[in-house]
C-alpha cells in the first residue's frame, strides 16, 4: 500500500520490500486555471516544467556536471539513472515525467538522488509555481508497479520558479525516500544545481 508523505517525511523503501532493485520516479503536475481577464478568460501559457536528478557523493555534493541528469543528458554516466524524456506542456493525467532508478548500479561513492523540477525560461515567460497545480514525486517499484509513496505539493508557491521536491538516498545499506518540497527562485537548473556543489 502506498504512503502519502507530508513535506519532511521520511520512508523505507527497502523495507518490507525484499530484492527492490528498480525505482521509477514519476513527477508531475498542471497548470492552475486561467485567471480571468477584462475581456474575459486570459488564455493559459503552456509551462514547460524540467524534471532532473542531481547524483550526490558523499556529503550530498555534485562531483561534476555529468551527475546531473536531465531532458540534455538522459542517461548517468554509471546507467544508474535514466530519463525517459521531456514532457513541454505538463498536459494530460499521471506522470509528465519519469526516472528509472537503477539501486544496484548506483555507486558506493554516490550517497543519494535529489529530485528537482524548474520552470524553464521562468523569468523571460513570467511564470512560476504559483501558476502551477496538482504538483507530486512519487516511487514506483518498477518490477512490481507498485507505488510505494507519493507527496503531493500542496502549498502555496508564488514566484517561486524551481523546487527540490524530494530525495532518495542510501542509509545503513537501506534505501529511504524523503519529501523535500523546497521551493526557490533559481534561473533554471545551473542555478539550482549549485546549492549542491
Amino acid at each position: 500500500m502506498s504512503v502519502n508523505l507530508q513535506k519532511g517525511q521520511k520512508v523505507d523503501l527497502t523495507k518490507g520490500n525484499a530484492g527492490l532493485k528498480r525505482l521509477v520516479v514519476g513527477l508531475g503536475w498542471d497548470a492552475a486555471e486561467p485567471q480571468k481577464g477584462f475581456f474575459g478568460m486570459k488564455k493559459a501559457k503552456d509551462i514547460d516544467c524540467d524534471a532532473s536528478a542531481l547524483v550526490c557523493s558523499t556529503g550530498g555534493k555534485l562531483i561534476d556536471k555529468s551527475d546531473i541528469v536531465y531532458f540534455g543528458n538522459l542517461k548517468h554516466k554509471t546507467d544508474a539513472i535514466i530519463h525517459l524524456g521531456d514532457n513541454l506542456t505538463g498536459a494530460g493525467e499521471g506522470d509528465d515525467e519519469q526516472l528509472i532508478i537503477e539501486l544496484n548500479k548506483v555507486p558506493a561513492n554516490y550517497e543519494k538522488i535529489v529530485f528537482v523540477v524548474n520552470i524553464y525560461k521562468a523569468y523571460e515567460r513570467n511564470q512560476h509555481f504559483g501558476m502551477i497545480k496538482n504538483a507530486f514525486i512519487r516511487i514506483v517499484d518498477a518490477d512490481t508497479n507498485k507505488e510505494l509513496c507519493k507527496y503531493n505539493l500542496s502549498e502555496n508557491y508564488d514566484n517561486m520558479t524551481a523546487m527540490v521536491f524530494g530525495e532518495v538516498y542510501r542509509y545503513k545499506g537501506e534505501w529511504k525516500f524523503s519529501a523535500i518540497g523546497q521551493p526557490t527562485q533559481d534561473k533554471g537548473l545551473v542555478e539550482l544545481a549549485r546549492r549542491f556543489q
